[in-house]
């Protein structure tokens, strides 16, 4: 009964969440990759756009380097850096702009505490024990003749994580709405490719949206197979 439970029909909750985000993580490339093929009329490079942003937000302490990779872009409110992929730091195009733009949009939150941020922030000690301890949690207590308060513990840890990327979707997505706003003034970016950037960063959120669901769908598993002891 048991192994008919974890291999059953609530497996297709996993598959069904790993197709969602496969086709959100094909997206969000297929829309960078369109975009990043069309230059800047101004001509800006990523880092000079990322520049001109912090700069006029007021933020020069906060600096900007080059990291390794394709859209590893992130803001890192810690020691106040943002770090630009090797696709965005010296591309003019359009979508490298918008990616920038998007991860200033972060630092301004930092810089004005922006509450969803700050609630994130204060649940990721909870969240990095919440995932790496849900599981083996679970398998301990499965393993002892399904110990319902070892897995009831594990699944609430694994809710955690849940939890997190539901107070990411705010956060990502006013990213992208300050970076539209900024990006709109015209300094960077003609009214012809705002709308381009807009595709780009909506593309990019639907990756957040992607992984609450597929995160949700493995607690929903998790309940539905380790949920009682009737099995």
């Amino acid at each position: 009964m048991y192994g008919y439970g974890f291999f059953g029909p609530s497996y297709l909750l996993i598959i069904i969440g790993l197709v969602i985000s496969l086709w959100a993580s094909w997206y969000v490339n297929h829309n960078f990759k369109k975009y990043d093929e069309v230059p800047s009329d101004h001509g800006t490079s990523g880092a000079d756009a990322a520049r001109f942003i912090l700069d006029n937000a007021g933020l020069q302490n906060v600096q900007i380097q080059r990291v390794s990779g394709k859209l590893t872009d992130n803001y890192n409110p810690t020691n106040k850096t943002l770090n630009l992929s090797e696709s965005t730091y010296n591309s003019t195009s359009v979508a490298a702009i918008g990616v920038a733009a998007h991860e200033c949009g972060h630092a301004i939150q930092d810089q004005t505490n922006y509450a969803p941020m700050r609630a994130r922030a204060a649940l990721v000690p909870a969240v990095n024990l919440g995932s790496n301890a849900s599981i083996p949690l679970i398998i301990v207590g499965a393993i002892l003749g399904m110990n319902q308060t070892l897995i009831q513990i594990g699944i609430w840890l694994f809710a955690l994580v849940v939890l997190f990327q539901v107070v990411t979707l705010p956060v990502e997505f006013n990213a992208s709405s300050r970076a539209v706003k900024i990006l709109g003034s015209g300094d960077l970016l003609t009214s012809n490719e705002v709308p381009m950037v807009r595709k780009v960063l909506f593309a990019a959120a639907l990756t957040y949206v992607a992984a609450v669901i597929s995160t949700a769908l493995q607690l929903l598993r998790l309940i539905i197979v380790f949920g009682d002891n009737r099995n």
